[in-house]
């Protein structure tokens, strides 16, 4: 099973972005669950988003506390020690920012780091800050752990046809970032 932890703040879509990563998982054929964590709801809160793929049928309903894979959406969650619990030494991370050594030397030592301008990608093609479709892309990409069709298939499913075609452009354009083959 692997397991992946999203770190976001309210209105940048991570709770949707972890529910995209089990519906893709879903249309290869996988048991995938997705589900938040969070305080008060609130835009720019601190939250926590789960996403569980799986060959075999998922049995576990818990919070993931030691994740192979963490998702960052937003770089001042780094300065937050809990956003680091449970890290393994083969986890890996994706972080949402511009200044790579900066955040690389923020982050544990012999952890697999990537790292994309999501919020910039966003901007340019969505007009907003909103960056799980920019993510998931990204995490595509990177990690190889979603296909890249399915998570267009589930946004398409998701969102009306306008909102849809720019989230995959910009979906796209973060994959291509780390793989070269078109999505």
């Amino acid at each position: 099973m692997i397991e992946v932890r999203i770190h976001g703040r309210g209105g940048q879509g991570a709770v949707t972005a972890a529910e995209l990563i089990a519906e893709a998982a879903f249309f290869d054929k996988k048991f995938s669950q997705a589900f938040p964590s969070f305080g008060v709801e609130r835009r720019g809160a601190p939250i926590e988003a789960y996403a569980r793929i799986s060959t075999e049928p998922i049995l576990l309903h818990s919070e993931i506390y030691e994740p192979d894979f963490l998702i960052i959406q937003d770089p001042t969650l780094l300065k937050i020690k809990n956003t680091f619990r449970g890290i393994k030494k083969d986890s890996a991370i994706l972080v949402n920012t511009e200044k790579d050594n900066i955040i690389i030397s923020l982050l544990p030592k012999n952890i697999r780091v990537k790292t994309i301008p999501a919020t910039q990608i966003a901007l340019d093609i969505l007009g907003k800050p909103i960056i799980n479709t920019v993510m998931l892309g990204a995490f595509a990409g990177a990690f190889g752990l979603i296909n890249p069709l399915s998570l267009k298939e589930a946004i398409e499913k998701r969102f009306s046809k306008d909102i849809a075609t720019v989230n995959i452009k910009a979906m796209d354009i973060a994959y291509r970032y780390f793989n070269k083959s078109v999505a």
